[in-house]
């Protein structure tokens, strides 16, 4: 039975502070593991933060000890009743699971993972989809699938090659071992490892410097980035030279080459 919008809403908690939407998951009963609901609440998020000019950069956590377990399974995600029908399972996870890493990717405003504890299957995945990730000290990353007998989803085997290259991706999955913040931050999966006390005030001292930077620029690198590792490289030129041409009709670029000339800190509007 689906939730109603109340109910949605306390699970997946939201507020914009200095231009910083906050975005987190409220099921600690659970780890947060996500249900369907909460999935449609997230990528509503994430498409609301890209068309609000109010809103300049993302942070994405979770209460209790986890900050994600991935797809709530015991809640009937997956099951089906009476015959499955050839193309059910792949039109699930297309509509499910890739919609959500999907919707991270294609944000058009920084997003910051705030990981404040374990990160397992499609919660790793969400975590790995933002442009930036801390991880509390306590924090894990997992990939869990093999143990369930299942091939990973929401993009990871598309993500975590990219990240930590084909061998260290294939070690992760095949066996599903718990990896700790501090190893993830020597592959390369995590951008720095805090002290819980310190995560709140880390991501929020990050978001606050992204939504004070040059937004529309912040946003054309994001989509440049995330389309050069399967891009060749005159692709990768004539995206880079597009991105430029976009980029210099807007006002902060216009003030970023004003403020240089003037020798002065430039004062972006996000415009």
């Amino acid at each position: 039975m689906a939730s109603s919008p109340q109910e949605r809403d306390s699970l997946v908690l939201h507020a914009t502070d200095n231009q910083v939407s906050w975005i987190t998951l409220n099921r600690p009963e659970t780890l947060n593991a996500i249900t369907p609901d909460q999935r449609e609440r997230l990528i509503q998020l994430f498409s609301d933060a890209s068309a609000d000019p109010a809103v300049r950069a993302v942070v994405l956590t979770g209460t209790g000890k986890g900050f994600c377990t991935g797809a709530d399974l015991r809640g009937g995600q997956g099951q089906t009743s009476g015959e499955r029908v050839a193309g059910d399972v792949a039109r699930v996870i297309r509509q499910g699971a890739q919609r959500l890493i999907a919707s991270v990717l294609d944000c058009e405003k920084p997003v910051i993972a705030a990981v404040n504890g374990t990160a397992a299957g499609l919660g790793a995945h969400l975590a790995l989809a933002c442009d930036l990730v801390l991880a509390a000290e306590q924090a894990r990353f997992i990939e869990v699938f093999v143990r369930r007998g299942l091939v990973p989803d929401g993009g990871g085997a598309y993500l975590l090659p990219r990240l930590i290259g084909p061998q260290r991706a294939k070690e992760l999955m095949f066996f599903g071992d718990a990896l700790t913040a501090p190893e993830a931050e020597r592959l390369g999966l995590v951008n720095r490892v805090v002290p819980a006390e310190d995560l709140t005030k880390t991501a929020r001292e990050w978001a606050e410097r992204l939504a004070t930077g040059p937004t529309r620029a912040l946003a054309l690198t994001k989509q440049l980035v995330n389309a050069s590792l399967d891009s060749d490289r005159a692709t990768a030129f004539a995206a880079e030279a597009t991105a430029q041409e976009i980029n210099m009709t807007t006002a902060d670029a216009r003030e970023g080459v004003a403020s240089f000339v003037e020798r002065r800190s430039p004062r972006y509007d996000g415009r």
